[in-house]
């Protein structure tokens, strides 16, 4: 109930143009965004105010009327180049000032590694726990992310914390937040990365740091009593399964649809097939280009070390629950 209640949350809950603030660098983030929008609302309103009243007021009114002769004056042309002047240091300063924040991790901060591939975000914690499309982090306490990617450049962003920061290939890059409330806000991809951009996507789920560390040890999924089908649909989503499969028989993503194919031959890029049962569904997760579906590309990544025994197990369940050869 009460990540459904998060992912519900309404706009109500958001400051005027931003998202909610959820972290202790939020504030600070959108009060230099709101004082250099309103300083342009105001300065944008005072330069069309007065091309208008000059318009109108010194319009040519005949044809007798004379221009009159124009001559400077050093005073307004100071009074308008000192008073930006001011303003730009000032916001430079103030904005630098909230970058260095930004950027300078707190000593005390639990470290989590971040790895992006097409098309997920894999998260390892220091105990060696991975998860899938969702971030577990506790309430209260600053979180360094250590980020790298497998492939191509993306950008892990998470608007309530105001949280955005390329994630490159063969470099680590680092970004830090605390959250403030327990709840779940949305991750997004924010750099195009290729066909399943739009849908790498994924959660932070903040949590009171008892139930956190429970979390944690129960390897990131609240899986409680459910049958294997069930528990195999919910890790289906957790860990991005759906992103890349479709499960409904129309086979437009980039992965073959997984409707039915439990049971029957497979044709892979050499032309020759291999039936459907359950090895082939585990060396599809642990090895997935061994066996390369005809019309498709290898390049699903690997979920050895990503998934327990139980988990493998669901999953396999799971994807025999969606038809099966009579």
């Amino acid at each position: 109930m009460e990540i459904a209640a998060a992912r519900g949350r309404s706009i109500m809950d958001k400051t005027f143009f931003m998202p909610r603030q959820a972290s202790t660098m939020a504030a600070a983030v959108d009060d230099v965004y709101y004082f250099v929008y309103w300083l342009s609302v105001f300065f944008f309103a005072l330069i069309v105010g007065l091309m208008i009243f000059f318009v109108i007021r010194y319009r040519r009114r005949s044809p007798d009327d004379v221009t009159p002769k124009i001559t400077h004056s050093y005073a307004l042309e100071a009074f308008w180049s000192i008073i930006p002047l001011f303003l730009i240091i000032l916001i430079f300063a103030w904005g630098f000032k909230v970058y260095l924040q930004l950027r300078v991790v707190p000593a005390n901060a639990f470290e989590i590694h971040v790895t992006a591939l097409k098309w997920q975000w894999q998260f390892t914690y220091p105990d060696g726990t991975v998860t899938i499309g969702e971030l577990g982090v506790p309430v209260g306490r600053p979180v360094k992310l250590l980020m790298n990617s497998q492939d191509v450049i993306h950008s892990f962003y998470v608007p309530d914390m105001r949280v955005k920061q390329d994630v490159v290939p063969n470099r680590y890059t680092v970004a830090w937040f605390e959250a403030t409330e327990v709840g779940d806000h949305r991750i997004y991809c924010a750099e195009y990365c290729g066909d399943g951009h739009s849908q790498m996507y994924g959660w932070v789920k903040v949590m009171p740091p008892d139930v956190f560390n429970d979390w944690v040890a129960a390897g990131g999924i609240e899986a409680g009593n459910l049958p294997p089908v069930e528990y195999g649909k919910l890790l289906f989503e957790k860990k991005t399964c759906i992103v890349c499969h479709s499960v409904d028989g129309t086979g437009n993503k980039q992965c073959p649809d997984l409707l039915g194919v439990f049971g029957h031959e497979v044709t892979l890029t050499d032309g020759s097939t291999v039936m459907a049962d359950e090895n082939y569904l585990r060396r599809s997760m642990m090895e997935p280009n061994a066996d390369v579906v005809q019309g498709y590309r290898a390049e699903m990544p690997s979920f050895a070390g990503l998934l327990k025994d139980d988990q493998t197990t669901a999953l396999i369940e799971y994807i025999k629950s969606l038809g099966a050869s009579e």
